[in-house]
């Protein structure tokens, strides 16, 4: 069997496909898979990493604004996409797939679109709540729409091709163990927090948990706090965290890092988790269970992490704050909140799990081979 995954931008478009793949290559040993996705983007590290082949686009997505920069750009990208739209026909002369799965991002809509055309049963994974520009121009194309959210099938024409799938994870965020996370970072059994905001962290989040530092601080170091401050934040959060008067060599209470590679080792040993609101991000914290804080960013379209966000909270797994009202000294009450509320995280904890599909990864593959089978 031949399998084209298609997806690009961005971690939470590509690691879904690449675990997809995984799996599909285990049921499949002989089959052939081909990756597609954009020039100058993370699949270009992440894909061959995984090892498979990927075969590259000059693509772009379009701009919001009526200016004459975002016209001429918005016009760019139409012919760039035309253009790899035909790349993609060829390529899939060639390769002869079986199916075609795309999971989000603009490098996904040209092999979508072609395959589409060209009669190739395809899908596209959608892993937000709310469907984002490339699923809303393919889904009257494609045979299948996969979400991630049962809440979003509302949100789509065609019922008869929804169905959902939840969102593909790693398989270390299902399996975790608290006590045996704790025990592989060398921490006890007092509280933990940890909090991320992304491979490349936020500016505003990060400027916040410096002056969150300080409060730990004047409370008596209360937990043991774990924070990524992501490539940028890096380079500056050091000496922002020394003028709010926090010595962190001096201290064993705060574990300040650019990145947290063992995240789901790290994520299992939290009380509670504080982070962005991508889907990825949510899904990883729905599979582990782990009470969270939600800020989502204010600057992605369509608003659609705090709808993310909002579908942990609706369910009874998440605290939401919006970017503008989390001051430091309101984030801290919250965090504080819910570490002396033992019977809340427990509850927390439940709603996460109850509402994750565990065996996402499956389920798309089982789609996946029938539309195989179906076109054979």
């Amino acid at each position: 069997m031949n399998v084209i995954f298609t997806c690009g931008g961005t971690g939470g478009h590509i690691n879904p496909a690449i675990a997809v793949a995984n799996i599909f290559r285990e049921r499949h040993p002989d089959s052939k898979i081909l990756f597609i996705g954009a020039k100058g983007h993370m699949e270009e590290q992440l894909v061959p990493k995984a090892g498979f082949e990927l075969k590259r686009l000059a693509v772009s997505g379009m701009v919001r604004g009526k200016s004459f920069k975002a016209m001429k750009k918005n016009m760019k990208t139409v012919f760039q996409t035309a253009k790899a739209v035909s790349q993609c026909k060829k390529i899939i002369k060639e390769f002869k797939p079986d199916v075609i799965l795309g999971t989000g991002g603009y490098a996904c809509f040209p092999a979508l679109m072609a395959g589409s055309q060209m009669g190739i049963p395809t899908c596209v994974h959608e892993s937000n709540a709310m469907p984002g520009l490339t699923t809303r121009m393919l889904a009257d194309r494609v045979d299948r729409v996969l979400v991630a959210f049962a809440e979003s099938a509302k949100r789509y024409k065609h019922p008869e091709k929804i169905e959902t799938v939840g969102m593909p994870v790693r398989r270390e965020f299902v399996f975790s163990d608290k006590a045996a996370a704790r025990r592989e970072l060398g921490l006890g059994d007092g509280p933990v927090v940890v909090s991320a905001f992304g491979s490349l962290g936020a500016k505003a989040m990060n400027e916040a948990m410096a002056e969150v530092f300080r409060l730990e601080k004047e409370d008596g170091y209360p937990f043991h706090h774990i924070h990524a401050t992501g490539k940028f934040g890096w380079e500056w959060m050091p000496e922002k965290v020394a003028a709010q008067g926090v010595d962190l060599k001096a201290t064993g209470s705060i574990d300040m890092r650019e990145y947290i590679y063992n995240m789901p080792t790290v994520m299992a040993a939290a009380d509670v988790f504080i982070s962005r609101a991508g889907a990825s991000s949510c899904n990883e914290i729905a599979a582990c269970g782990t009470p969270c804080i939600l800020i989502p960013s204010p600057n992605v379209t369509d608003n659609h992490q705090e709808k993310n966000a909002r579908v942990l909270e609706g369910q009874g797994g998440a605290v939401v704050l919006l970017e503008k009202d989390c001051t430091a000294k309101i984030l801290y009450e919250q965090i504080k909140a819910l570490l002396s509320d033992n019977a809340r995280r427990d509850a927390m904890t439940t709603a996460l799990r109850s509402n994750c599909i565990l065996d996402s990864t499956d389920r798309i593959c089982d789609i996946m081979e029938q539309l195989a089978a179906h076109k054979n």
